[in-house]
């Protein structure tokens, strides 16, 4: 079993948007002890509704996972796709009954008492890991570029721009294509290591080592706290929601060692 505890914690900020469409959260889970979700999405069209659907889809799906003895990496990543594939069937049911179309992105963690994470994004929202404050992996588009150019037929240049065209758009509830679902995972994580899950609107203004050291160095009320204050200054003004999810990995707190007294036993009566 894992050698540390997790700290964790969510925050957003409505920035200069007129509503807050993005949607954070942690869950455990009665049927999977010692198994941590994480999950962010933030919502494209469609007002908040599709980020909604997407916590609501991901605490059902969670809720119903039951992990066995050791589950390999390939049945965390199925439980993260099957959070994209229902959220997605509906996303798409709920827009034709109401006529709007509504988008978000997905990025999810999967923390195992064994000491594996499985990690799962679409669009364009993150995540980031970090080992102290190095960033040793983040998301990023490079395999769904290359989806595009072997499924697709597209040029090189057209899929590394692919989010110019509402065609190619690769998010949840898109009625013109199925989600494309990146993969992945870290085995062995521990003590000092670290994840971040959070929206555009906040790590658009920042640089990899920037959001290590603030989430290493503080603790997550006050990594959050200063990166939102750091991203609305850089926004001046224009700055979108701002949503994060902060996970540490931490040694556990040694327990004291048993103290004795002893005394001289009096005579029996």
């Amino acid at each position: 079993m894992n050698s540390y505890t997790i700290e964790a914690g969510t925050a957003q900020h409505i920035g200069n948007r007129p509503q807050q469409n993005d949607r954070t959260a942690v869950f455990s889970s009665a049927s999977a002890p010692g198994y941590m979700l994480a999950v962010l999405a933030d919502a494209v069209a469609g007002g908040s509704a599709a980020s909604e659907q997407m916590l609501h889809t991901a605490k059902l799906v969670f809720d119903t996972f039951r992990p066995g003895d050791h589950p390999t990496v390939d049945q965390l990543a199925d439980v993260l796709r099957e959070i994209v594939h229902e959220t997605h069937l509906v996303i798409k049911m709920n827009a034709v009954a109401s006529e709007t179309e509504q988008l978000c992105t997905f990025v999810g963690l999967i923390l195992s008492p064994h000491g594996e994470a499985v990690w799962a994004h679409v669009g364009d929202s993150r995540l980031y890991r970090f080992e102290k404050s190095t960033c040793m992996a983040r998301t990023n588009d490079a395999s769904y570029v290359e989806y595009l150019v072997a499924t697709e037929k597209l040029p090189l240049e057209a899929a590394r721009n692919h989010r110019h065209s509402k065609l190619l758009l690769n998010l949840l509830g898109n009625s013109r294509k199925e989600p494309y679902v990146t993969i992945g995972s870290a085995d062995k994580v521990g003590p000092n290591e670290s994840f971040l899950l959070c929206s555009d609107g906040l790590w658009c203004f920042f640089t990899d080592a920037e959001l290590g050291a603030a989430v290493h160095k503080h603790a997550q009320r006050q990594a959050s706290e200063m990166l939102i204050g750091k991203a609305q200054e850089r926004a001046q003004g224009k700055g979108d929601n701002c949503s994060m999810a902060i996970i540490k990995l931490v040694k556990p707190p040694k327990e004291a060692p048993p103290t004795y007294t002893v005394q001289k036993m009096r005579r029996a009566v």
